[in-house]
């Protein structure tokens, strides 16, 4: 009988909690106040279906400096996709909906900020129906 210690308790069949449950917020206070440690973290984006490529762009323009400095839309394109869009009576959101891209991505096009890329030029080129690039810029697209 040396070895039972009357001041440790055993259960049998208890098991600890589920990983959810050990997360709530009352198993958190239970925690902070019995003096636990408790280590809190934010996952970036977690529990999301988010693509980190769309902020490529993004630090590309913040590492711009007057030597190193990137393409952006022409005027002339941003001014042709604006005219093409009202012409066919879409909002900047219509538009995106239709090219399957966000309404920020026509907002920048149209105001001239963004980096050209070629597969949204294609989407926009046959929605709109006119030309965006080459020497035939701004030429009704001939239908096949």
């Amino acid at each position: 009988m040396a070895e039972a210690d009357w001041n440790e308790v055993t259960y049998i069949g208890h098991r600890p909690g589920k990983a959810g449950q050990l997360r709530s917020k009352q198993a958190v206070n239970s925690a902070l106040r019995t003096g636990a440690d408790v280590e809190t973290s934010k996952k970036f984006s977690g529990g999301q279906n988010k693509q980190i490529s769309a902020n490529k762009n993004t630090a590309k323009l913040d590492r711009e400096t007057e030597e190193l400095h990137h393409e952006h839309v022409p005027l002339d394109v941003a001014k042709l996709i604006q005219q093409g869009r009202q012409a066919k009576g879409f909002t900047q959101k219509d538009l995106a909906t239709r090219i399957n891209e966000k309404q920020q991505v026509i907002n920048d096009y149209e105001a001239g900020k963004a980096i050209p890329n070629q597969q949204i030029m294609s989407k926009l080129e046959r929605q709109l129906g006119i030309k965006l690039r080459g020497r035939e810029k701004g030429q009704v697209l001939a239908k096949k």
